[in-house]
């Protein structure tokens, strides 16, 4: 079992610290790099496999000791050119006039037979269609020593499988390699038939339960699939009230959850990477799929790493499983926590964790015209600390002044601890009481615009505007 994912300069992540388990679910909004944790794995198992391919039981050469993977070889995560791998597109390390190369690191925790281990690759850019992996360094020493590749880590295998994609009309029979490809390129609907075929023709007992897991949960009765050797195609059925049809013909939920179990049938043993299994899903169907899914991976002795913004499957998982959090850092998510995940995957936009890992605090107002009066204020009393504050401030208006508040910071506290919160509203009678980083101001006054009517300053006022709107003295 995996334990633990560590990656750093790949993609979006600078550095990341991710806590596995089995099941363990990623949750978090979209664009938020659940997908490129399971890719990172994707990589880490690829450089593995070419290595003791070409590297075991041999001495390592001093001088190029990395192993050349191909930009093609990554079916699990195609890209037009390596350098899309390397996070900031930056394939050379900053402040060396280009000499040094910048690598992602990957390193893997697991326990396998009650024996703990660590395995790790570090890669460095060689050009647009390929690039280099050899194991990960223990030091930054000039020529350093490093880690070894253990053979608990050699026994792992990896299955990545993206949301589906449809269903295509008629599928050609392809052999496993080929399979794999078109899963990695998100071409799900190409492959169905052939995964059940492969399950069929191998177990017959893993096909019994697989048709009637599916008979369970959507009434229908699946025909074994066929192989028509004339056009080389795999044809395949399903029986619902006495009639047969194609099984293009069922619905998209049905297709996504039979491509998940097919799946799991067909990679007995191996670390299944699942890009949104509940995908396409009604919400009791989804709950119901979870169950499924972590019931069939015990049968079958499989691990499961899951992807999902799904608030029902962050609501089954949390109580029970690993869950992660992809708000902010990557961090394992505690039940009671539970209630601001869910809010930040149904309320708040990505670009508010943006702001709020940019500026490092939010400030609460009531209205644009609070802000506007602040850095009038901070102007007119020349307070040079205010107003550098106040010029790009990461600022959410609310006239609910707890529950607005509430509901808006805390699931940002979940994502950055560091996050400091002001809010600063007209007095009331009452004045909530500080929290861990959010601070409650209110004005002495009944509200802001209470400061501006006074004799003096209306004076004032009408005489700076006349001098620039009147054409002559008042």
């Amino acid at each position: 079992m995996l334990t633990k994912l560590l990656v750093s300069n790949f993609k979006r992540f600078r550095q990341v610290e991710i806590e596995l388990g089995n099941p363990v679910v990623f949750i978090g909004p979209n664009n938020s790099g659940k997908t490129c944790a399971l890719q990172a794995l994707s990589l880490w198992e690829l450089g593995l496999r070419r290595w003791t391919e070409k590297r075991k039981g041999q001495k390592t050469p001093e001088k190029r000791p990395g192993i050349t993977i191909n930009r093609q070889d990554l079916i699990m995560l195609p890209v037009p050119t390596a350098k899309l791998l390397w996070h900031d597109l930056r394939v050379k390390k900053p402040g060396t006039q280009g000499r040094d190369p910048a690598f992602i690191d990957v390193r893997v925790e697991g326990v396998s037979r009650g024996a703990k281990w660590e395995c790790g690759f570090e890669f460095y850019y060689a050009n647009e269609e390929s690039f280099y992996c050899r194991p990960l360094r223990l030091s930054e020493a000039k020529k350093p020593a490093r880690m070894r590749v253990p053979e608990e880590a050699e026994s792992v295998r990896l299955a990545f499988l993206p949301p589906m994609s449809g269903l295509a009309a008629a599928e050609t029979r392809l052999d496993e390699g080929a399979i794999n490809v078109r899963i990695g390129e998100g071409r799900t609907a190409e492959v169905l038939r052939n995964l059940c075929y492969k399950v069929y023709q191998e177990t017959a007992s893993l096909w019994e339960r697989l048709t009637q897991k599916i008979e369970q949960l959507f009434g229908c009765q699946l025909n074994p699939p066929t192989y028509n050797a004339e056009r080389s195609e795999v044809k395949m059925s399903y029986a619902e009230r006495g009639i047969t049809f194609d099984l293009s013909s069922s619905g998209r939920g049905l297709q996504q959850t039979l491509l998940v179990l097919a799946y799991q049938y067909a990679n007995p043993g191996a670390v299944l990477l699942l890009d949104e299994p509940a995908a396409h899903l009604e919400i009791l169907r989804q709950r119901e799929t979870y169950e499924l899914l972590t019931d069939v991976a015990r049968e079958n002795n499989n691990q499961i790493i899951a992807a999902s913004h799904s608030e029902v499957l962050l609501n089954e998982a949390a109580s029970k499983d690993t869950v992660v959090a992809f708000i902010g850092r990557p961090h394992r998510m505690l039940a009671a926590r539970k209630n601001e995940v869910l809010k930040s995957l149904k309320e708040i936009g990505y670009e508010q964790y943006y702001l709020a890992e940019q500026t490092g605090w939010v400030l609460y107002l009531e209205g644009e015209t609070d802000l506007d009066i602040l850095r009038a204020f901070a102007k007119r009393l020349n307070h040079q600390e205010a107003l550098k504050a106040l010029e790009r401030p990461f600022v959410h208006y609310t006239t609910d002044i707890t529950g607005g508040v509430n509901k808006h910071f805390y699931p940002l506290a979940e994502a950055f601890p560091c996050l400091k919160g002001v809010a600063l509203f007209d007095r009331h009678d009452k004045s909530p009481a500080d929290e861990k980083g959010l601070v409650w101001l209110m004005w002495k006054q009944r509200e802001i615009e209470s400061y501006l009517c006074f004799r003096d300053v209306l004076i004032a006022y009408a005489e700076s505007t006349a001098r620039k709107e009147a054409p002559g003295p008042l």
